[in-house]
């Protein structure tokens, strides 16, 4: 199986590699579109200025300055009417020429053999020492019309130069390829480490730290793992936790109502005590009820794609219905009722949303002394609804306030109350209210009391 390591510094070096060869292409069409041309004129400039100085001074020696002149590292082939060529300066290593493009010259026209030269597609060809690629033009010596033929000697101009390129680019191609495997290990070795932490974790070990103290993506990807094992490892308590209750929750009525199931067996037992170890039952039997409602609800709420049938109906009305239908437990606890909520249409499930507000008040309630009060409003804003539902009850810790919307979180051990719950009944909430595209958010100061605040899209 091939590594990331070894699939980036791959990829590196052949994109590199392609990066080069896509480069010297377009080089090459600009040499030739372009440069070739320039260069071209260039030479010809210097053919041009090395006639007119000669015929400027007419009876100097032709052979001494021609010689001068390819000390000045240039190649010069000088042909005569009849053909003959002389060399000056360091040979060519080719010296083929047609014939027309001889007589051309010599009859006035200018061989431009730089611009027209062609090796395919290579910017090399510049330094072809070959006769067909150079600068042709007329001379008249002593009278005779004469072809000089012109090139700069690149070896001997840029020779060296040419060497320390190539060594240069070698070099450059080595240390790249060096510094790119180096790199890509530090690149990798942290993504190495997160393999071996998740590989950890799924065995169920926690408590992996990962040393990465890194300001880029690789850090912040570590930073985000390190929550994310910090959450399973929360879920994974809490689960265990849960279970753990509910096995509880549902061992203490199961308890509960074998012990008295077989006493009521006995015909010793009064009528009174009949009817009310038969009342224990039933009670029992209702709080295993409401936990495997909770639990099957919130699995058909995880399952579903869109579990929920909306409907257009009075927020107010329905919250107003809720508290109507708790009247007995706040009124039983002597408590301040105050409602601020007028009349507002929205589009939601009206089963689930009258779950929510009864969740929600029957808390307040629940874990609030006697003679606490309960505030109560509802705001329309431009595009969502907001509820708020306060309360002055026992409040919630700080240390605990993030997780009371978890699921399986058991909160009631936080406020030493003698309830007890599943834990499911805000996991629910907050469920229905995200399904609706709404937001949820608690405020809740410790011995102060809990402020909810839902928010609901309007339609």
């Amino acid at each position: 199986m091939k590594t990331l390591y070894f699939r980036i510094v791959i990829q590196t070096i052949l994109i590199m590699v392609l990066a080069s060869v896509i480069a010297f292409l377009i080089s090459n069409v600009y040499y030739h579109k372009v440069q070739k041309p320039f260069n071209g004129e260039k030479i010809s400039k210097v053919a041009s200025d090395i006639v007119s100085l000669y015929e400027e001074n007419p009876g100097q020696d032709i052979d001494a300055y021609l010689n001068h002149i390819a000390g000045l590292h240039y190649q010069i082939y000088l042909f005569n009417e009849q053909g003959e060529g002389t060399l000056y300066g360091e040979p060519f290593r080719e010296t083929v020429l047609d014939s027309g493009t001889i007589s051309g010259v010599l009859n006035g026209k200018t061989y431009q053999g730089i611009a027209s030269y062609n090796n395919g597609l290579f910017i090399t060809g510049f330094f072809d020492d070959v006769l067909i690629n150079s600068i042709g033009v007329p001379i008249n010596v002593d009278g005779e019309k004469h072809a000089l033929f012109v090139r700069p000697n690149i070896e001997l101009q840029f020779g060296e130069i040419r060497f320390f390129l190539a060594v240069l680019l070698i070099l450059t191609l080595l240390l790249s390829f060096l510094f790119v495997i180096i790199n890509t290990r530090f690149i990798v070795k942290p993504i190495t480490k997160l393999t071996e932490a998740t590989k950890r974790i799924a065995d169920g070990d926690y408590g992996s730290e990962l040393n990465v103290s890194r300001s880029d993506e690789i850090g912040d990807l570590a930073q985000h793992f390190s929550k994310m094992t910090h959450s399973i490892q929360r879920l994974d308590e809490m689960r265990q936790e849960f279970v753990s209750n509910v096995s509880h929750e549902i061992q203490s009525p199961l308890a509960s109502i074998q012990g008295f199931s077989q006493t009521l067996q006995s015909e010793e037992l009064t009528r009174e005590q009949r009817n009310q170890y038969l009342s224990i039952i039933e009670k029992e039997s209702r709080r295993m009820s409401l936990l495997s409602k909770q639990l099957l609800q919130l699995a058909s709420l995880d399952k579903e794609e869109d579990p929920l049938q909306r409907s257009s109906f009075d927020l107010a009305q329905q919250i107003r219905q809720v508290m109507f239908m708790l009247e007995w437990n706040w009124r039983e606890k002597e408590m301040l009722i105050e409602m601020d909520v007028p009349s507002t249409v929205v589009f939601a499930d009206e089963r689930l949303m009258s779950q929510v507000w009864t969740n929600l008040i029957t808390n307040s309630i629940k874990y609030s002394e006697t003679g606490s009060s309960i505030y109560i409003r509802l705001t329309k804003l431009d595009h969502f609804t907001e509820v708020m539902i306060s309360d002055t009850g026992l409040g919630i810790s700080e240390e605990d306030l993030p997780y009371i919307l978890d699921r399986f979180y058991k909160v009631d051990k936080v406020r030493n109350r003698s309830e007890t719950g599943s834990g499911l009944g805000l996991s629910i909430t907050k469920k229905t209210i995200d399904l609706h595209g709404g937001t949820i958010e608690v405020q809740s100061e410790l011995g102060k009391g809990t402020t909810f605040y839902i928010r609901l899209p309007l339609m």
